[in-house]
C-alpha cells in the first residue's frame, strides 16, 4: 500500500508541476498581450508541485510512525487482562508477531488460542480501515495543496523566492542529517568506550604493550588490552603503503599533467582511477595468493625470511590501492597551476624539469600535501586487505617481514562470533573504533589546516 501511495503521490506531483507551468504561461500570454511575471514559469510549476507533495509526504511519514503503536494497542485491547499482565516485554513482542502472522494469513506453527484469533480479526479489520483512510487522507492533502497553490499563481506572486527558500531548507536538513549521523556514531562509540574503561584502566589500554584479551563468561576483563601493538602495526602497514603510493602516485600525476599527450591522458587517467573502484576484498585475495608468496620466494632467493602474510605484503598491496587517491588528486591540483607561471619560468631560461621542480610543485604543494594526508586516512582505516594479508599477530616489533595486526582487524575480530556485547572483550572494539576515529579526524584537520594556510590564490 505504501509503495502504491508513493507512486500515486509522485504522479500527482508531476501533474501539479505541469498545471502550475501551464497556468503561469497562460498568465504571461504572448505577443501584444504578454505580461511580465515576477518569476520564470518553471518556478510556478515547482511551487505547485512542492505544495502538492510536501504536506502529503509529511502526513504519510507521521501516519506510518504512529500507526504501529495504534495497531498494537488494538491487539492488547482484545487480549484478556490476565494474559497481558503475565507477559514481559519479550513475550508481548512474540504475541504481537503471532497475531500479525494470523491476520496476514500465514498462520503460526501451533494452534492459536481463541483470544489470538479474535485479536487477529480485529487487527486485520482496523489495518484495512487504516490503509484506506491513510490513502484517502494523503491524496486529499495532495489535492488540496495542488488547488491552493494553483490559485496563488499571479503575475506578481514571488514563486522563485518560495521555491529557493524550500530548496535551502532541504539542503539544511540534508546537512543536518549528515552532521547528526556523525554525532550519533561518535556518541555511541564514546558511551560504549566509557563502559569498557570501567573494566580496564585507560592507562593500561593506551600505554599497554601486550594485546592478549582473555574471553570469559564472568564479564571480567581477563588478559591484556594494550593498544600499542595494534597502533604500531597500523602505522607500520600505513607507512609501507605510503612509501609505495606517494612516489608512484606523484610521478604519475606529474607525467599526466606535464608530459603526456592529450590522447594518452584521456584514457590513462580513467584507467588508473579504476583501481579505486576495485573492492578491497579483491585486493586482499590478490595479496594473499600472489604478492605474499612472491615476496616469500624473493626473500628466500636473497637470503631473507619474509612471511607470506606480513606487514610488507599488506602495506604493498594497500599502497597499490591508494595510488589513484594520490595521482588523481595531485594531477587535478597540478593542472590548476596557472600557465603563466610555467611560461614565465621557461621564458627566463629554465628547463621543463626545472620548471616543474622549482615552480609548479611548490605552487601545488599545499594541495598535494592534502592529497597525501587523505591517502593516509584511507590507509589507516583499511580492513579487508589487512585481515587477509597482514597475519593478525598483535606483537610489538619493528620487522616489516613478520606478521602484524592493526586496529581495524582487531575490531573485526572482537565483534565476530557469538559475543556478549556487554563484556569487555566486545566493548574494547568501541574503544578501538573511537581511537581510530580520533586519529583519522586529526589527519583530516591537519590536511585542512595545511591547505588553508599555504593555499595559493590565482586569477
Amino acid at each position: 500500500m505504501n509503495l502504491l501511495l508513493i507512486g500515486v503521490l509522485l504522479a500527482l506531483v508531476a501533474i501539479a508541476y505541469q498545471l502550475g507551468l501551464r497556468k503561469s504561461r497562460n498568465i504571461a500570454g504572448k505577443g501584444s498581450n504578454s505580461a511580465t511575471l515576477h518569476s520564470r514559469p518553471g518556478y510556478y510549476g515547482a511551487l505547485v508541485g512542492l505544495w502538492c507533495g510536501i504536506p502529503a509526504f509529511l502526513i504519510l511519514i507521521i501516519w506510518n510512525l504512529v500507526e504501529p503503536s495504534i495497531l498494537n494497542h488494538i491487539i492488547f485491547n482484545n487480549i484478556p487482562a490476565s494474559v497481558s499482565a503475565s507477559l514481559d516485554e519479550a513475550g508481548r513482542s512474540v504475541l504481537v508477531d503471532r497475531v500479525q502472522s494470523i491476520a496476514s494469513g500465514f498462520g503460526v506453527s501451533d494452534k492459536p488460542a481463541a483470544y489470538e484469533l479474535a485479536a487477529a480479526q480485529q487487527f486485520a479489520k482496523f489495518q484495512t480501515i487504516g490503509s484506506f483512510a491513510k490513502f484517502a487522507v494523503v491524496i486529499c492533502a495532495a489535492l488540496l495543496g495542488l488547488v491552493w497553490a494553483k490559485k496563488k499563481i499571479s503575475q506578481q506572486y514571488r514563486a522563485r523566492n518560495q521555491v529557493e527558500r524550500a530548496i535551502n531548507v532541504g539542503l539544511i536538513l540534508c546537512s543536518g542529517v549528515a552532521i547528526l549521523t556523525t554525532i550519533g556514531i561518535v556518541m555511541s562509540m564514546f558511551g560504549e568506550a566509557m563502559h569498557f574503561f570501567r573494566f580496564v584502566s585507560p592507562m593500561d589500554f593506551f600505554f599497554g604493550t601486550e594485546w592478549n584479551p582473555g574471553f570469559s563468561t564472568s564479564g571480567n576483563a581477563e588478559g591484556s588490552y594494550g593498544l600499542l601493538p595494534l597502533l604500531w602495526g597500523t602505522l607500520m602497514v600505513s607507512g609501507i603503503a605510503l612509501l609505495v603510493a606517494v612516489p608512484v602516485g606523484l610521478m604519475i600525476a606529474i607525467y599526466l599533467a606535464e608530459y603526456a599527450s592529450p590522447w594518452f591522458r584521456s584514457w590513462a587517467k580513467p584507467t588508473i582511477e579504476v583501481l579505486a573502484g576495485i573492492p578491497t576484498i579483491v585486493y586482499g585475495v590478490f595479496a594473499m595468493m600472489i604478492i605474499g608468496p612472491f615476496f616469500k620466494a624473493a626473500g628466500a632467493y636473497v637470503g631473507l625470511e619474509i612471511n607470506a602474510t606480513s606487514a610488507l605484503t599488506a602495506g604493498f598491496v594497500m599502497g597499490i590501492m591508494i595510488i589513484p587517491f594520490v595521482s588523481s588528486l595531485s594531477d587535478d591540483i597540478i593542472t590548476q597551476v596557472p600557465r603563466a607561471l610555467r611560461d614565465g619560468s621557461l621564458g627566463l631560461g629554465a628547463t621543463k624539469s626545472e620548471t616543474i621542480r622549482q615552480v609548479v610543485l611548490p605552487a601545488a604543494l599545499p594541495g598535494i600535501t592534502g592529497a597525501f594526508l587523505l591517502a593516509v586516512s584511507r590507509a589507516v582505516g583499511e580492513t579487508m586487505i589487512v585481515v587477509l594479508a597482514a597475519g593478525n599477530s598483535p606483537l610489538l616489533h619493528a620487522n616489516p617481514f613478520e606478521a602484524v595486526s592493526t586496529v581495524t582487524v582487531t575490531i573485526v575480530k572482537q565483534l565476530t562470533g557469538d559475543t556478549d556485547f556487554s563484556s569487555p572483550q566486545a566493548l574494547v572494539a568501541f574503544a578501538l573504533g573511537l581511537t581510530l576515529f580520533v586519529i583519522t579526524l586529526g589527519l583530516n584537520i591537519v590536511a585542512l589546516y595545511i591547505v588553508r594556510k599555504y593555499r595559493e590564490q590565482y586569477e
